[in-house]
């Protein structure tokens, strides 16, 4: 089959790869639907993780089950599903607490590779859930944002304790972003600021329910939250992007009492524990529990009461993923759709 392969940063290519195939009990395989890239991707595409090349990558992906374990008993043949970005058996005391992400038996789907033509996804039963009937067309866009993105960014919205009367604000304008600014309005928030210098970004978060929009950065930026704010900062704050500025972005926009919830992928970042001790602020995120979250979100999307998928601005053939990586890292495109 054809997938992506990385070698080095910036080296990303579409090779033949060996055909998955079960290997425990508990494995299935699916024929891809639909792959993308995801902007944690671009850690190692740029350099800023090691890449023990040359390797498979990917781990957002929709498909139909071609073949199931002895022991799977939640998905058949045939069925489309939606998966985690990671594998997890839905049963331990983790998974059952609501963090599946730390699954005692967890599997990142990265090494599977899911930028490619077909997937194995280990412990399936806890991982994949079925979609009812066959999928219209123009859903399946939706349908893959919720096997990561718009899971994360739900759940960055509730560690932020995102409800109704509260004022949310969103650090990083990435799909994982865009898809917080989705998520806080879903959960009932007055009044959500996104923090972006982009004009298409812009555009779809007032599109997914942002009320105002601050262009501002850094410690300009915390002052423009204040002032919209009266001077105590946001209830709520998604820290969406990973870096030191990022990070302290959100906290120092933050009025004491209130909650940070972080998902952007941690890169060298440190925080002062005096400063911490006095900002009152509640921290909490990490890798997105998605599994969590995908029986609701996949409702949300048949419904059509709401539609993640406007977030892939472009569309690629698995073919060009080569291309994808160079327009997100370029930010000509916000988030790239693959085709296998």
């Amino acid at each position: 089959m054809r997938g992506v392969v990385m070698y080095a940063p910036g080296d990303f290519r579409v090779e033949d790869r060996p055909q998955p195939a079960i290997l425990k009990p508990t494995d299935a395989v699916i024929s891809l639907t639909a792959t993308c890239v995801c902007g944690s991707d671009l850690w190692p595409y740029r350099g800023a993780e090691p890449i023990d090349g040359p390797s498979p990558i990917g781990h957002e992906y929709v498909g139909v089950v071609e073949e199931i374990g002895d022991d799977v008993t939640t998905v058949k043949p045939g069925q489309f599903v939606v998966g985690g970005f990671s594998a997890s058996d839905n049963t331990c005391e983790n998974c059952r607490a609501g963090y599946q992400t730390s699954c005692v038996q967890r599997e990142w789907m990265n090494a599977m590779g899911a930028q490619a033509e077909r997937l194995r996804v280990p412990l399936a039963d806890g991982t994949l859930v079925a979609v009812p009937g066959a999928p219209e067309e123009d859903l399946i866009p939706s349908l893959l944002t919720a096997s990561d993105v718009l899971g994360t960014g739900w759940f960055a919205a509730a560690a932020a304790q995102a409800s109704p009367g509260k004022t949310v604000a969103v650090v990083g304008d990435g799909a994982v972003g865009l898809m917080g600014v989705l998520a806080a309005k879903q959960l009932g928030a007055q009044r959500v600021i996104a923090m972006s210098r982009h004009n298409s970004r812009q555009k779809l978060a007032l599109d997914f329910g942002a009320t105002d929009i601050v262009t501002e950065r850094g410690d300009e930026g915390v002052e423009k939250i204040m002032e919209l704010t009266n001077g105590l900062g946001a209830h709520s704050v998604i820290e969406a992007v990973g870096t030191q500025e990022s990070m302290l972005q959100a906290i120092h926009s933050t009025r004491p009492g209130g909650h940070v919830g972080y998902v952007g992928v941690s890169h060298d970042v440190t925080l002062k524990g005096d400063e911490l001790f006095f900002s009152h602020v509640h921290l909490h995120g990490g890798p997105a529990p998605v599994r969590q979250y995908l029986p609701q979100l996949i409702n949300l999307i048949l419904s059509r009461q709401i539609d993640p998928g406007k977030v892939f601005d472009l569309t690629l053939p698995l073919e060009q993923a080569p291309e994808a990586y160079r327009a997100m890292d370029e930010r000509r495109a916000i988030k790239v759709l693959l085709r296998p």
